[in-house]
Order: structure tokens, then sequence, then C-alpha cells
């Protein structure tokens, strides 16, 4: 009998969705940071779809405070929203909790995801509460709607050879320092869109070990890196910075032509959030491999 920790989690995805009916001309679909739909009727605009899930003792513990597991199931989303290039508008959050959990902390969670949806100016659309047997897990699920104008949006599948691969931040020891209070680059995004859009971008959240190998593959290509020349929070090492996760920083593809004027004018925009060259794209088949990240169903 085969298991899920069998075979992963990329190959899990996998099989499922080829079991169920999916959209036969979808802008972007299962695979991107958010599902892309079109509006009826509109042609200037996309809707973006995303749904995520946060699990006691997984993406945080026991200990943790209501109001940080709040703002963090919104701002991943949020985070979500801006590697599309894209924001968030209405949220849906589903909530599933042991009967025995103390009604300050279901009150202080949603004070959590309050906070969030003022800061990114989204509402709460609607919802669902259920109980979980004694003794199990809450999980905290979170469904969005948003919109990004269709010349902005950014796939992780229109990248190409030659492209340069950029990080924003710095990367490693996100569950000591920011993985409960990071801010989702939706700022960054939009100005990168609007000035020098990437040929691809997706965020950073099971770390660049993981996602960097699904962007190429998306975009049909291979890539290189430079591991020295990788952004590091203090403490960490290459093997840190690459497989911890929970970054939430945007990986893009910039076109090399690009480079210095993207560098100059992001100076100038950020001063105070680095913005790092840390390899390129090269042809499908070419390149490095990387291990590691995180797989919610890691092969034994």
């Amino acid at each position: 009998m085969s298991l899920l920790r069998d075979i992963g989690e990329d190959a899990l995805i996998a099989r499922l969705i080829s079991l169920v009916p999916r959209d036969p001309t979808p802008s972007a679909g299962p695979g991107d940071d958010c599902a892309v739909a079109d509006y009826p009727g509109d042609q200037e605009r996309v809707q973006l779809l995303k749904t995520d899930a946060l699990v006691c003792n997984v993406h945080f513990d026991s200990n943790t405070s209501p109001q940080q597991v709040g703002w963090k199931a919104v701002a991943r989303v949020v985070s979500d929203f801006a590697a599309m290039g894209g924001r968030p508008e209405r949220f849906l959050v589903t909530v599933a909790l042991p009967a025995e959990t103390e009604l300050s902390w279901a009150e202080g969670l949603y004070a959590g995801i309050g906070e969030g949806l003022r800061t990114f100016g989204a509402v709460l659309a609607g919802g669902e509460t259920t109980r979980v047997p004694t003794g199990s897990a809450a999980v905290i699920s979170v469904s969005a709607t948003g919109s990004v104008a269709r010349e902005k949006l950014v796939l992780r599948s229109t990248a190409k050879a030659g492209d340069v691969l950029m990080v924003t931040g710095r990367l490693g020891g996100s569950f000591a320092h920011k993985h409960l209070h990071f801010m989702p680059r939706i700022k960054e995004a939009d100005w990168l869109v609007s000035n020098f859009k990437p040929t691809a971008m997706m965020d950073l959240s099971d770390g660049l070990a993981k996602d960097l190998p699904r962007l190429a593959e998306a975009s049909g290509c291979g890539f290189e890196l430079n591991f020295d020349a990788l952004p590091k929070n203090e403490g960490c090492c290459v093997d840190r910075a690459l497989g911890d996760g929970e970054d939430y920083e945007l990986l893009m593809a910039v076109a090399p032509e690009r480079l210095a004027d993207l560098a100059t004018a992001w100076a100038q925009a950020f001063p105070h959030l680095e913005l790092t060259a840390i390899g390129r794209l090269v042809d499908h088949g070419k390149g490095i491999s990387l291990h590691g990240g995180w797989d919610h169903f890691a092969p034994s």
C-alpha cells in the first residue's frame, strides 16, 4: 500500500488534480501561486483565487498568540496575491476547533484576522465554523478572491533561459524571526509589475530549494545558482537559506537587459529592502538541481 509520504507533496498534487474536472482554458490553474479566471465581460482585469490552511503544530504551536495566528492566516494568502502582481478583496474563513477551545482564543484569532484584512484593504465575506474531536489539532482554512490588471499579471511559467533570478530581503531562520509577523511584499510587487514587470514570479513559502525548481520547471527551464550571493538572515548558513522555508519573500526572473535600471530604481524606491541577483535560468535539462525545503509529505 502506497502512503502519502512515499511520493511527496508535488507528486501527490499532480495525481489528485488528474482525477477531477478542470477549466479547459485557464489563465493559470493548479500549480501557480493563485488560480486565475476571466471576469465575464471585463477584458481589462482577471480574477485571482486562493485557498490556504494553517494547522496547529505544523504552522504554529499551541503556545502561539491567537492574534499572531490570525495575522499569519491572512498574510500567507496576501503573499500569494502579491506573487501574481494582484491584490486581495474578499475572504472566506473556516475554523475547525476542539469544543474545549477557550472563547478568548477564538476571539483573539479573529482579532488577528481583522487586523490583517484592514491592513491589506480586504473584507470578510463569509466562512464556516466546525468542531474537531477532542485532542485534535485546530485548523484555520482561508480562501480569498482578488484581482489584477491583465497586463500586470505575472505567472511562474513565462520566464525564459537567460533571465536573471532575484530575491527580495533575506532568507532562512523564519521560524525564529518572522513567520508570525511578516509583511507580505505586496507594495513591492505592485511597484514591480508597474515599472519593471518580471518575466516570472512566486513567493517563497517552502524554501528556495523547493520553490526555485518549481518556477524553473513551470517555465520549461533549468537554473544556475550563485550560492555565495544568497542573502542570509543573521545566524543562517547557506543550507538554512535554501531549506528553512516560510520566508515569504519574492523570487522573480528578470530580463537581463533590465537588470541595471531595475537595481537603480529599486534602491531609490525601497532603500531598506535588498534585491539580490542569485543566479539565472538556463535551457531545460541544464544547470543544477536542489534538494530540501518544506514538503508536507516528504518522501521517506
